[in-house]
């Protein structure tokens, strides 16, 4: 098999793993598409996030069920109603972007993906998802 159509079966996959983590009762989650939960990537590198049950919305106005991303490095996720810090560590994406690319330094890595609310308030550890990347 050629090294490209494996990538493409490997991101069909985690899409469809990624839309799948929505729960039986609907609860709205978010989750990685890529990287995957203990990738060895080289920087920079591609984030893609996923969400379900709510709509991704850009910053400024609080509407209900809705928000937008954030990307926490090497730190948890922030509790429920919590507004999220803008620093080199908890990056925004509040033009409702769910996907970006990121640098970082060689070596082993968390990324926390943290859903908000239109003012940056956290959702909680609900809506939020941590995987574990090494960078070579």
């Amino acid at each position: 098999m050629k090294p490209r159509t494996l990538i493409a079966i490997l991101g069909v996959a985690a899409t469809l793993a990624a839309c799948a983590s929505t729960s039986s009762d609907n609860t709205p989650s978010v989750a990685f598409i890529e990287p995957v939960d203990g990738a060895v990537v080289s920087s920079p590198f591609k984030v893609r996030f996923a969400v379900s049950g709510v709509e991704v919305k850009p910053a400024g106005e609080i509407v209900p069920n809705t928000g937008h991303h954030h990307l926490f490095i090497d730190d948890a996720g922030a509790p429920q109603g919590v507004v999220i810090p803008a620093d080199s560590r908890h990056l925004h994406y509040g033009k409702g972007q769910t996907e970006a690319e990121i640098s970082l330094p060689a070596g082993a890595h968390t990324l926390t993906m943290q859903f908000a609310n239109g003012a940056h308030q956290s959702y909680g550890p609900g809506m939020s998802r941590t995987i574990h990347i090494t960078v070579k």
